[in-house]
């Protein structure tokens, strides 16, 4: 291996501005009767900056909700946690939850995968954007967390957010739904917002205006977005500016990470080439689309990452750092 090639830190690449968040070290087990505790996050981090999209992309099971939920205090109770991942001086893996709640839906927004699971079919939009409003003191009546609430469907996006506000969830779209969400989780101006597969269960046209509308509001809030994904054009599309990064997954580990532009056009790990080449397109022969080979996919170990150009880390034991 050359000498030229430095191990990252555990905390990822060093970064060029004050971080946001700032994990390091992240290991998420989950108990099995009987048996030795399953490791799905082994020993990873990564450092999200303000106006900056991060990607999380792989495959279904290579571990990115979890290191998501784990890395912002939102693992499931039955997950043992280890590692930090300090926000603004406050250990979300160790923090209590008075601390977690007063960040969440605060400071910190999310964006669920499924929007129905986190809106209240009992109850109308209006009052539920509104609760989060008054929940973290953002307004100081019911009539101002009114008004505030159809400004924020105006910015997402939603015409005559009048009428919206007294819908309930089921009398709107999926599209509406989602956007919606997105309208809770900036309610409060967060400086870090976690989008969990947003638009994968949105028809495509829908879909890209989703992930159109976060990339929007990244702009004008200037917040820090950590988007997960396994679509590699959805990938490309809300990772748009030279600065964005993208975090390969693989297994519970990170196995490259760089920015977008740079990784997605010239990737170096075997999996990520691999990832990238199975990626359906107009040029592809029929019966010609390739797969990632079970080698590939199947291996546990690949090793610390080394940064093999500035700002780019590849896996240790893939082809390219050999």
């Amino acid at each position: 291996m050359s000498d030229l090639l430095a191990t990252v830190p555990a905390g990822g690449l060093a970064p060029t501005v004050p971080l946001v968040l700032d994990a390091t070290d992240i290991r998420v087990s989950f108990p099995r009767p009987g048996k030795t505790p399953s490791t799905v996050i082994d020993g990873i981090g990564l450092g999200l900056e303000r106006g900056q999209v991060t990607v999380l992309l792989g495959e279904s099971g290579s571990g990115k909700t979890v290191f998501a939920r784990a890395i912002t205090g939102l693992a499931p109770p039955s997950a043992t946690v280890t590692g930090s991942a300090v926000f603004d001086g406050v250990d979300l893996v160790a923090g209590s939850r008075a601390q977690l709640r007063a960040l969440h839906g605060d400071r910190i927004g999310v964006v669920p995968q499924d929007p129905n699971s986190s809106l209240d079919p009992m109850r109308q939009i209006g009052a539920q954007i509104a609760e989060t409003l008054l929940q973290h003191r953002q307004v100081a009546t019911r009539a101002s967390a009114k008004e505030r609430a159809v400004e924020l469907l105006d910015q997402v996006q939603i015409r005559e957010p009048r009428r919206v506000i007294r819908c309930y969830p089921h009398e709107v779209s999926g599209g509406m739904r989602q956007r919606i969400a997105i309208a809770i989780a900036i309610s409060c101006g967060p400086e870090l917002i976690v989008a969990d597969e947003p638009s994968s269960a949105l028809d495509a046209s829908v879909g890209a205006h989703v992930v159109g509308l976060l990339d929007d509001l990244r702009h004008r809030l200037h917040t820090a977005i950590l988007f997960i994904t396994h679509d590699i054009g959805i990938a490309a599309r809300i990772a748009s500016q030279p600065h964005d990064r993208v975090a390969v997954m693989l297994g519970g580990q990170i196995v490259e990470l760089g920015f977008a532009p740079a990784l997605l056009g010239s990737p170096r790990h075997d999996y990520t080439r691999a990832l990238l080449a199975a990626e359906p397109s107009a040029g592809v022969p029929r019966g010609q689309l390739a797969v990632v080979p079970e080698a590939v996919r199947s291996r546990r170990d690949w090793g610390p990452l080394l940064e093999v150009a500035p700002g780019h880390a590849v896996a240790a034991e893939s082809e390219f750092a050999q």
